[in-house]
């Protein structure tokens, strides 16, 4: 059976002091939620390489990190996303794609072509990005993300700086990649919206650890549960933006 993510990961950043244990299937979105400081950016540049803890973190076959093994960023097959598009101010929109298509190693299974039709660029290809709207930045910063040919792709609430109506048009674009990509996804976000629409599942995190991962979907039996499992699935339910039904 083809394995997702894999990661052990704990240390000390600033005050947050970090111990998660994570597993991700092959494909699908997780959305990772909790309270502002709980450590789900920390966890996402851990992932990626940019912040270095102790663990272990495997994705399929490939270890980026063991006891002996720390694979820089540059050699992760990641796509990263964040709030800041990141974009390369003096490249087109083209430009900054082939940027990403470039440092993906070979075969590319995930075609420049394709991309551009998925995100819904092609009228933008050689347009400067200064002259692109908050929206379709991070449209292009997610294009490059896909061009990098990942394994994996971290999302760190990349919608989080625009305004609802811009949210509004590039959630579509979001739902078709979802439905598009055969890898699993970490997106990071605290917008009921984002997860309803995106998520196949929920990962809360509190004060540095994971407290809990249920099916989006699904409705989490409480049969067989202690008193302490049902009350962190009602706090989970509540921090994903769920609310009791009150009779009247």
């Amino acid at each position: 059976m083809t394995r997702g993510l894999e990661a052990q990961l704990s240390g000390q950043v600033g005050t947050l002091t970090l111990d998660v244990s994570l597993t991700l299937p092959p494909s699908g979105v997780t959305a990772l939620t909790g309270p502002s400081g709980s450590g789900k950016s920390t966890l996402i540049r851990a992932l990626a390489g940019l912040t270095r803890l102790k663990g272990q973190v495997r994705i399929g076959d490939e270890t980026w990190q063991d006891e002996g093994v720390f694979e820089p960023t540059h050699r992760r097959a990641i796509g990263v996303v964040f709030q800041d598009a990141g974009l390369l101010s003096h490249l087109t929109v083209r430009g900054n794609l082939d940027f990403g298509l470039r440092r993906a190693p070979q075969p590319h299974t995930i075609r420049f072509d394709d991309v551009v039709d998925l995100m819904g660029l092609s009228g933008l290809i050689d347009r400067s990005t200064a002259r692109l709207s908050g929206g379709e930045r991070q449209r292009v910063a997610m294009a490059r993300a896909l061009l990098a040919q990942p394994r994996l792709l971290l999302m760190d609430e990349p919608l989080a700086s625009l305004d609802p109506e811009s949210k509004a048009l590039i959630l579509p674009y979001l739902q078709a990649l979802h439905q598009s990509l055969s890898l699993p996804v970490l997106y990071v976000a605290h917008d009921r919206e984002e997860i309803a629409t995106l998520a196949d599942r929920i990962a809360v995190m509190r004060a540095g650890r994971i407290t809990s991962m249920e099916d989006h979907a699904g409705v989490p039996s409480l049969e067989g549960r202690s008193r302490a499992e049902i009350e962190a699935l009602a706090q989970a339910a509540l921090d994903a933006g769920l609310r009791p039904r009150v009779r009247s």
